[in-house]
């Protein structure tokens, strides 16, 4: 693959990044800001400092400020899937584009969003010591590198157990050795913390699922869009044939 084809996809993955992040952003104004709400209020009513003046409203940061921090994200994370797309093409499988993109999508999600969720799951204001806030941003990020790290090693675990276990029995084992990895290390690496006392368990779940909700959504997406669009790009006679490309240009009559 060329590094003009490279450049073309990792310009599509930013594109598809947007995109799935405007669909985020919406499912996050709908679902989330309302445990986000109850956190707040929770906090306050058990805080024991004086209120000061807010340098950015509420009603900015549920709006503009959630907006553009999912855009910035999701840019982002279209340009990293991108470029996983470039490397996975052709390796994980004999797979078109499309399928290619939903996989990496799914792989995506189950690395960066679900494993570490399972281990440290996200938290509403009001959760968590402000102290050590710093130790649990580390361990979360720690928690998606081991991820990401164990998916490719279960990946070339699975492409040199294929030759001689054949595909499927390969994927199942690199699968089940790259579950059994996971757990170990989340066995051994610290917990997060507990939850404040008489905090509203209800709030906490909504407020979860609706974070699992938007990352799930994000990568499906994310995935579907950049097939699409790569597919344009890496096969585009076939976008053709089924309409979602341009149509070739006719030959010239011969005289």
């Amino acid at each position: 693959m060329n590094s003009a084809i490279v450049r073309g996809l990792l310009v599509r993955g930013m594109l598809a990044g947007v995109l799935a992040g405007l669909l985020a952003f919406g499912l996050a104004y709908l679902i989330g800001e309302s445990p986000v709400d109850a956190a707040i209020a929770f906090e306050s009513a058990h805080s024991h400092e004086e209120g000061g003046e807010e340098l950015v409203s509420r009603a900015m940061q549920s709006t503009a400020g959630l907006a553009t921090a999912v855009l910035v994200y999701g840019t982002a994370l279209g340009g990293i899937t991108a470029l996983a797309f470039c490397f996975a093409l052709g390796r994980i499988g004999r797979f078109g584009a499309r399928a290619t993109a939903a996989l990496v999508g799914l792989g995506g999600f189950v690395t960066v969003a679900l494993v570490p969720f399972l281990k440290y799951p996200a938290n509403p204001p009001a959760v968590g010591d402000p102290a050590t806030l710093n130790q649990r941003t580390a361990l979360f990020f720690l928690m998606i590198v081991l991820s990401v790290l164990l998916a490719v090693g279960a990946m070339l675990l699975g492409r040199a157990l294929a030759p001689r276990w054949g595909s499927w029995n390969a994927s199942i084992a690199a699968g089940a050795a790259f579950a059994a990895v996971v757990a170990i290390a989340m066995a051994f690496l610290p917990a997060a913390g507990g939850l404040p006392q008489g905090f509203p368990a209800d709030v906490l779940w909504e407020f979860r699922l609706a974070s699992l909700g938007v990352q799930a959504l994000l990568w499906a997406s994310l995935g579907l869009i950049l097939g699409f669009l790569a597919e344009r790009v890496l096969e585009p006679r076939a976008a053709a044939a089924t309409g979602t490309g341009p149509a070739p240009q006719a030959s010239a009559p011969a005289h």
